[in-house]
C-alpha cells in the first residue's frame, strides 16, 4: 500500500507512524515517496508468498533508475500516539541497497516489535514503512509548542548539518531555536556546527508546524530534512507527548456535536466512523470551498467533522452554530472583503443552478440504487467496489445538500421526516412490519440513525398526521438530498454486513459483533483473504468515550474543555441556547422518551434531536435539546407544529431535572425552572 493511497490513513492498517505520513501528503505537505507494509501483512508473514509478491512489485517500483537507497522503519499501532511516543524503542534501518539487504531490514524491524509493549502490556499491531533515503544539507526535530513550558505561542526547533536520524539517536550536538508562531528568533543556543536557520526557513519551518497543528489537531513533534536543492521534507509527524500542564485552548477550534447528533446519536464503532464520517466531512468541506464562504485557511485549519471517543463532532463555528471570532482587523481587512464580494457573486449563480444540479444528482442516486441487485448475490470484489463508489456518491450528496442549505433553496416544502410519519402511519394501519414497511417506504429510514445491522426498530406507533398529505416527489431539493444520503449510509451499512457475515461464515472472524471493530480498509484487506487484527478481541472490550459537551476545545494534550459560557453568566436555573420556533410554554420537565410516553403537554428534555423522537411530539408541550439544529428534521417538525423548542442549551438534562416544571421560550432561547418540584398536573401552558 502506497502512502499516497487513502487507506494508508488508517493506523489499524499501516501503523502511526506510516499513517501520519500519508495524512501529511495527502494535506500537501512535502513527505518522501514510500509505500507500507500492512499490519495484516506483516501478521501474515513477509515469506507468504502472497506478501512477498506484492512487496517486491513496491519495491521494484520505488526504487527506480539509478536504483535508489531506502529507509526501513517500524510503524507500530502503539508508537507515535497521543499516550506516548515509544521514540527509539522499535529499529530503523538506513542506508538500505537492493533486495537481499531490504529483506533482512524488514525483518529486522518486524523483530524488534516483540520486546515492546504499552502501559498495558500489549505489543501492538505492526506495520513497516518504506521510504527513498534522501541526502540532507541539514536536518532536525521541531516541537510545535514548547515542551518544557508548555507555551503554544513558541516553535522549538533543534538543527543539525545532517538528516535528523543523527539527532534523535543522541550523537550529534544540536543549535537550539525558540521561535515564535511566525518565525522570529526569541531565544537561539548556537554550537556553530550546523547550517544557521535563516528567515525564510525559520519561516518555512514555522507554516509547517501551524499546518501539522491545524491537521492533526494537536501540536506535533516532526522531523524534517533540507536537501541539497535547499527543498524542506516533513519526514516524521506525531503528537507532542509529556507536554507541561497547560489549559491554553486559545488557537483550537470550536467542537461539539451541533446537528450532528440527529444523524449519529450514539457512539460510532470503527467501521461505522470510516464509512460515513470521512464522507461527509469531504462533502462539507467541497460546499463550503464551492460558496467560497469561509477562508481557505479556515479550512485548512479545521477538522470540519471527527469523532471523539466514538462520538461525532463539527467545527460549530465552521459551519455557523456558534459565532466565529473575528477581529476587526480582520473584518476590514481588504483580502477579506474581496472574498465576500467574490462568494456573493458566486452564491447568486449557484442559487441560479442549483435547483437543476440538485434534481438531476436526487435522479443519479435514484437510478444507481435501483440498479443494485440483492446484496448477497454480489461477488466480494464487487462488494468492495459497491462500498467504494457509494462513499464517493454519498460524499457529493452531502456537498449539494449543504449547498441547498446555504442558499436556502425551496424553503417551506414538508420535511423527510414529516413524509416519513404519514407512511409510517399508513403502514402501521395495514399492518405491515418493520422490514416490510422499510421494503416497501424506504423514507422511513429518515426516522432512524445509521448504523451498522440494519436501522433501528421503527417506532410501534405512529400518530396520525395532521395537515395536507405529502409524498417523495413534493420534497424541496435539500430534503430530497438528505434523504438520499440516509439511503447510501444504508447501503454502506448493509454491504459491510454482507461482506462481514461472509466472514463470520468462513470461520474468519468469530463473530458479527468483531466486523464493527475493523476499519474500512482492514474489512476489505481481510474480506480479500488476509489475516484479521492481531488485537481483534481486545477491541471489543473497548468502550466509547464520555458524552461530548454541547461545546468544546481541545486541549494542546488533547483532552476535551467545555467551551460553553451560559453556566457561568447566568443563575443555575437559568439557561439560553438556540431558539428553533414556537411561542412560550410552562410545563413539567420529562426526560424518558425511551423508554415510555410523556405526558400530554410535557416538555421534552434530551440530548440530542434524534429523528425517533418525532412519534411524540404530539402529545409535547414544548422540546429543549442540548444539542441541534434549528435545520434539523426534529426542529423543522416542531416549528410545523408549532411546538416551543430551544436547542443548543447546555447541560440541560442536568439542569432541568425530570419532573421539574420549566418555562420554554421558543422565539428567545430562554429555559429556566420555575419549579422545582413536580406538578401533580403536566398539563403545560402555550402563549401564541
Amino acid at each position: 500500500m502506497t502512502l499516497s493511497d487513502t487507506d494508508a490513513q488508517h493506523v489499524a492498517s499501516t501503523g502511526a507512524k506510516a499513517a501520519n505520513l500519508a495524512r501529511a501528503a495527502a494535506a500537501g505537505f512535502p513527505t518522501v515517496p514510500g509505500f507500507v507494509i500492512t499490519t495484516a501483512g506483516v501478521a501474515a508473514g513477509i515469506d507468504d508468498h502472497r506478501v512477498a509478491d506484492e512487496v517486491r512489485r513496491a519495491f521494484d517500483e520505488l526504487c527506480g533508475e539509478p536504483p535508489a537507497e531506502f529507509v526501513v522503519r517500524s510503524s507500530s499501532a502503539i508508537e507515535d500516539t497521543g499516550d506516548s511516543s515509544m521514540a527509539g524503542r522499535f529499529t530503523s534501518v538506513l542506508g538500505v541497497a537492493g533486495w537481499d539487504d531490504f529483506v533482512d531490514a524488514v525483518r529486522a524491524v518486524i523483530e524488534s516489535a516483540t520486546a515492546v509493549r504499552d502501559a498495558s502490556g500489549a505489543a501492538g499491531s505492526m506495520a513497516v514503512l518504506v521510504q527513498r533515503q534522501l541526502a540532507a544539507r541539514c536536518g532536525g526535530v521541531m516541537f510545535g509548542v514548547d515542551p518544557v513550558t508548555g507555551n503554544t505561542r513558541h516553535v522549538v526547533v533543534e538543527v543539525v548539518p545532517s538528516g535528523p536520524e543523527a539527532l534523535v539517536g543522541g550523537v550529534a550536538v544540536a543549535d537550539h531555536y525558540v521561535l515564535t508562531r511566525h518565525g522570529r528568533t526569541e531565544q537561539a543556543t548556537i554550537h556553530g556546527q550546523s547550517p544557521q536557520l535563516d528567515r525564510a526557513l525559520r519561516r518555512a519551518l514555522t507554516r509547517m508546524a501551524r499546518k501539522a497543528e491545524r491537521v492533526f489537531g494537536a501540536p506535533q513533534d516532526i522531523e524534517w530534512l533540507v536537501d541539497p536543492d535547499d527543498r524542506l521534507w516533513l519526514l516524521q509527524s506525531r503528537p507532542v507527548t509529556a507536554i507541561a500542564a497547560t489549559d491554553d485552548q486559545r488557537d483550537s477550534v470550536v467542537l461539539g456535536p451541533g446537528p450532528l447528533a440527529e444523524t449519529f446519536p450514539a457512539p460510532l464503532g470503527p467501521l461505522e466512523d470510516d464509512l460515513w464520517i470521512p464522507p461527509l466531512r469531504e462533502g462539507i468541506t467541497r460546499a463550503l470551498r464551492t460558496a467560497g464562504a469561509v477562508s481557505s485557511a479556515s479550512l485548512d485549519r479545521s477538522p470540519v467533522v471527527t469523532t471523539v471517543g466514538g462520538w461525532a463532532a463539527a467545527d460549530l463555528e465552521l459551519i455557523g452554530v456558534v459565532e466565529a471570532r473575528t477581529s476587526l482587523r480582520r473584518r476590514i481587512d481588504p483580502t477579506a472583503i474581496l472574498r465576500r464580494l467574490a462568494t456573493a457573486w458566486r452564491v447568486g449563480r449557484l442559487r441560479v443552478a442549483m435547483p437543476g444540479l440538485a434534481r438531476d444528482l436526487v435522479a443519479t442516486v435514484d437510478r444507481d440504487l435501483a440498479a443494485i441487485p440483492r446484496l448477497d448475490t454480489l461477488t466480494t470484489d464487487e462488494l468492495v467496489d459497491l462500498l467504494d463508489r457509494a462513499r464517493r456518491e454519498l460524499a457529493t450528496v452531502h456537498s449539494y445538500e449543504v449547498l441547498a442549505g446555504m442558499l436556502m433553496i425551496g424553503q417551506g416544502a414538508p420535511s423527510g421526516a414529516a413524509v416519513a410519519l404519514r407512511e409510517l402511519h399508513d403502514a402501521r394501519t395495514a399492518g405491515w412490519d418493520d422490514d416490510e414497511i422499510v421494503s416497501r417506504s424506504p423514507i422511513v429510514l429518515a426516522l432512524t440513525p445509521p448504523s451498522l445491522g440494519g436501522p433501528d426498530a421503527l417506532p410501534a406507533e405512529s400518530p396520525a398526521p395532521s395537515g395536507p398529505a405529502a409524498t417523495l416527489d413534493q420534497l424541496d431539493q435539500r430534503e430530497a438530498l438528505r434523504v438520499r444520503a440516509r439511503w447510501l449510509q444504508e447501503l454502506l451499512g448493509r454491504a459491510a454486513d454482507e461482506l462481514g457475515r461472509r466472514l463470520v461464515g468462513d470461520g474468519t472472524l468469530p463473530d458479527v459483533g468483531a466486523v464493527g471493530d475493523l476499519g474500512l480498509s482492514e474489512l476489505v484487506e481481510v474480506a480479500g483473504g488476509g489475516p484479521p487484527p492481531s488485537d481483534l478481541a481486545e477491541r471489543a472490550a473497548r468502550e466509547p468515550g464520555p458524552p461530548l459537551p454541547v461545546s468544546f476545545r481541545l486541549t494542546v494534550a488533547g483532552d476535551v474543555r467545555s467551551a460553553s459560557v451560559s453556566s457561568h453568566t447566568r443563575p443555575p436555573g437559568q439557561a439560553a441556547g438556540i431558539a428553533a420556533g414556537g411561542g412560550r410554554a410552562v410545563g413539567v420537565a420529562f426526560h424518558r422518551a425511551h423508554h415510555g410516553t410523556p405526558p400530554e403537554g410535557a416538555i421534552l428534555v434530551t440530548r440530542h434531536l434524534e429523528p425517533q423522537l418525532a412519534t411524540v411530539l404530539d402529545r409535547l408541550g414544548g422540546l429543549v435539546s442540548e444539542t441541534g439544529s434549528t435545520l434539523s428534521h426534529l426542529a423543522i417538525l416542531a416549528r410545523e407544529a408549532n411546538l416551543p423548542t430551544v436547542v443548543g442549551v447546555p447541560d440541560a438534562l442536568r439542569r432541568f431535572p425530570d419532573g421539574s416544571r420549566l418555562m420554554i421560550d421558543g422565539r428567545t432561547g430562554e429555559v429556566e425552572v420555575i419549579e422545582m418540584e413536580p406538578e401533580h398536573s403536566p398539563t403545560s401552558m402555550v402563549e401564541p
